[in-house]
């Protein structure tokens, strides 16, 4: 019998521990439950947009919780002596809320404040300084195509890609099926040249060769893909040998991809087999110039 009471008393002095250590344990599940809420509106304050007044509302309020004014006689999270280690300086949680307020608020506010007036002036002054650049350039070709008697080999435009300097591949620049340029085209490459290496900015500029939808098959070039491709290149180096900065300058090949004309004519597949030469724009510019016919 006296075994029996012994185990008794055993178990229940064991519950009676459980149970006074259980009264603390909502503690931490409150504890954790109000970290998970914090971290909730945190998220959603993030991706809403940001509200200076609610900020502070709501910066007060968590303030509050994490100082144990939620419920009537709650405790604070850091009440007491905490635990300190040599070298590594302690802050309150009112402090630690300040700050993690103050870095989000910093970030959010920036990554969502509208462009400033200054600024928006800014890019408007580069856009038409831009601009100007582009309609100066297109000027000269130009003048030095009608002087030159290219008028009918070269057009020019600008539009939101930039200023696009459109050479006809026919009787100036390329024979028929081949890549190699012409002795004919050498002056107004030249002169393309000097202008693009000359300017006082420094856009992308991208050399795009382009066909008519009549297919070649030669030793040389299997498809048009090729022979824009070959063309487009060929272009590209000569402005590398007179002086353009090969940094700015890019090259692509678009076949019969990008009529500019029908080809179900002679007169349509004879504009369709260009270089166009793209001074890219810098800005975002959407302002577009009259197309030179």
């Amino acid at each position: 019998m006296s075994g029996h009471s012994s185990r008794r008393g055993r178990r229940g002095g064991h519950g009676g521990g459980g149970h006074e250590g259980g009264d603390e344990r909502w503690l931490l599940t409150y504890a954790d439950m109000i970290t998970l809420l914090m971290a909730l509106f945190m998220v959603l304050f993030s991706i809403s947009s940001v509200n200076i007044s609610k900020y502070q509302v709501l910066q007060r309020a968590l303030q509050k919780a994490f100082m144990g004014g939620v419920l009537d006689g709650g405790k604070s999270f850091q009440q007491g002596e905490p635990t300190r280690i040599q070298g590594v300086q302690s802050s309150t949680a009112s402090q630690q809320v300040d700050s993690s307020f103050q870095i989000m608020s910093h970030n959010l506010i920036g990554r969502v404040a509208p462009t400033s007036q200054a600024d928006k002036a800014a890019q408007r002054k580069k856009a038409a300084e831009e601009q100007s650049n582009l309609v100066q350039i297109q000027s000269k070709v130009q003048s030095y195509a009608q002087l030159h008697g290219f008028s009918g080999l070269i057009k020019t435009s600008i539009d939101q890609r930039g200023l696009v300097i459109r050479l006809l591949t026919d009787k100036v620049l390329f024979d028929s099926g081949h890549a190699e340029l012409k002795a004919t085209g050498t002056p107004i490459m030249l002169e393309v040249s000097h202008l693009l290496e000359t300017t006082k900015f420094s856009n992308p500029i991208r050399v795009e060769g382009n066909t008519d939808n009549v297919p070649i098959s030669s030793p040389m070039f299997l498809s048009n893909w090729e022979l824009s491709t070959a063309r487009a290149d060929a272009v590209l180096q000569f402005f590398i040998h007179h002086g353009v900065d090969e940094s700015r300058l890019s090259v692509a090949g678009y076949a019969d991809q990008n009529p500019i004309a029908p080809n179900d004519t002679a007169a349509g597949r004879a504009l369709n087999r260009r270089v166009d030469v793209v001074v890219v724009r810098d800005t975002n510019s959407q302002s577009q110039g009259a197309t030179t016919p």
